[in-house]
């Protein structure tokens, strides 16, 4: 948590960005595992804790613009409560911890909903939020779904996109666990080790000095499948291990890195070929990543950098431009160059992929591979982004393009199937952009040359 003034001015900001009406936040609820009485570990809603702060369930903040008032509302621990989970502070002690004066009970809700007034609320991702709402409103979930306000989410991009000084230091302190994290994988990277023992240890590692893992950690010799949470394999030499896992810390500040190391260390030629491609694409676009500049055209660039390294290695053929207009290296790269990261490890997509990712200017591309860049905004100091280049040979698609005779004047597809068992390298870093340029966010870069990963599994 942050200090009161913070959130106050985050409130009043957002006050000051809505026109008119009420801003209706809803805090999350506890979610049963298989039955009621197991939970999942309860996860706030990050645009609550944003603006309210309080980490405990079955919440809801309302501002009254119109008016300027503000209210939180919930209930009071029972004593069944307090026997089973804890005792905590009053309603009002915790609201006025983030400086909110006026408290009510939960049921009173219903009394904001004056059909004569705007209700701006946010498109709600929760089943348990969505019924909610449906009995609120007296809509159907659909509607529910269809009618959210799209000023208040706008506002709230504006706002959440750009990081504090306050963020970015929780930013520093995810990074730093995610940075442990790779570096014990890294270092298990052994012949006969499981998938499933490495990935138990870093996940554990993330829960121990935070609260848990940013996302499912993705931990695979089978790195073409771009989200593998299979962890069933024995790493065997000769294979890569593609990890790309990252924590959440105890505020809720996310990290997201990637590497791919050779087990054992032992890099054939061709996966040092493939990796230095990788890592240069990695390097140019966070030399290109500055104020002013579209994300767009990064991951344009980085296109073009895989194109003209597979060229020389004899997997492309043909002239650059050409070929990045028909969207031929989405072969090897069908996923986006980066996202936004912050309180989410995809920050805001709850509030729309396209909302947060682009604007009046940037438009996503329908392009195979292009279409899947979730942020192609021009670039603002304050912006968190991950930078993650990869390049993957996935078996299906290839003999799928190969099939249907796509992309054959940029493809040589009797070489690319030569890689048919290589799996995919995918590299990616944390990055902030500045007044000038761009830095890590976490200062201590992981191990990413070829020679610098070898040192770490071997040290």
């Amino acid at each position: 948590m942050f200090t009161k003034d913070i959130y106050i001015q985050r409130r009043e900001q957002l006050r000051q960005s809505v026109q008119s009406g009420i801003v209706l936040l809803l805090g999350n609820g506890e979610a049963a595992v298989n039955y009621a009485g197991n939970d999942y570990a309860f996860r706030q809603d990050s645009s609550f804790l944003y603006y309210v702060g309080l980490d405990t369930p079955n919440l809801a903040y309302v501002l009254d613009i119109d008016n300027q008032k503000e209210y939180l509302l919930g209930n009071e621990l029972t004593i069944d409560d307090i026997i089973w989970m804890g005792h905590l502070p009053s309603l009002k002690e915790r609201a006025a911890q983030v400086g909110i004066e006026t408290i009510l009970p939960f049921s009173q809700l219903s009394s904001f909903t004056d059909k004569k007034r705007i209700i701006h609320y946010l498109k709600p991702y929760r089943y348990r939020n969505q019924l909610l709402l449906s009995e609120l409103f007296n809509k159907k979930v659909d509607e529910i779904l269809s009618s959210y306000s799209i000023e208040l989410t706008k506002a709230i991009i504006q706002m959440r996109l750009i990081k504090s000084a306050e963020e970015l230091a929780e930013l520093n302190d995810a990074g730093q666990t995610g940075y442990a994290m790779h570096i014990v994988a890294m270092k298990m990277c052994q012949p006969g080790v499981s998938e499933r023992e490495i990935a138990g240890v870093i996940e554990g590692l993330a829960v121990s000095r935070g609260t848990r893992v940013s996302f499912p950690s993705i931990l695979s010799m089978n790195g073409q499948t771009l989200h593998n949470h299979d962890h069933s394999g024995i790493l065997a030499k000769g294979r890569l291990m593609l990890c790309d896992a990252g924590a959440e810390n105890i505020h809720h500040y996310a990290s997201d890195f990637t590497r791919t190391t050779a087990v054992g260390g032992e890099y054939s030629q061709r996966q040092k070929n493939i990796h230095n491609i990788v890592l240069k694409a990695l390097n140019d676009s966070i030399a290109l990543s500055q104020p002013g500049i579209t994300y767009k055209s990064v991951h344009r660039n980085a296109y073009k950098i895989i194109f003209e390294g597979l060229r020389d290695l004899g997997l492309m053929k043909g002239g650059t431009e050409e070929a990045l207009n028909a969207g031929a290296p989405a072969l090897f790269m069908p996923h986006g160059l980066g996202h936004a990261m912050g309180l989410d490890v995809h920050d805001m997509e709850d509030l729309g992929e396209t909302w947060v990712g682009y604007d009046d200017e940037i438009h996503r591309d329908t392009l195979f591979g292009y279409r899947s860049l979730r942020f192609g905004k021009r670039l603002e100091p304050g912006h968190v982004l991950t930078v993650e280049p990869g390049i993957y040979f996935v078996p299906q698609l290839i003999e799928k393009w190969e099939k249907e005779k796509i992309n054959t004047d940029f493809i040589h597809f009797a070489e690319v199937k030569k890689y048919l068992d290589f799996g995919g390298i995918r590299l990616e870093d944390d990055i902030v952009i500045t007044e000038t340029g761009c830095r890590f966010v976490y200062e201590k870069r992981l191990p990413v040359t070829v020679e610098e990963i070898i040192h770490a599994t071997h040290s």
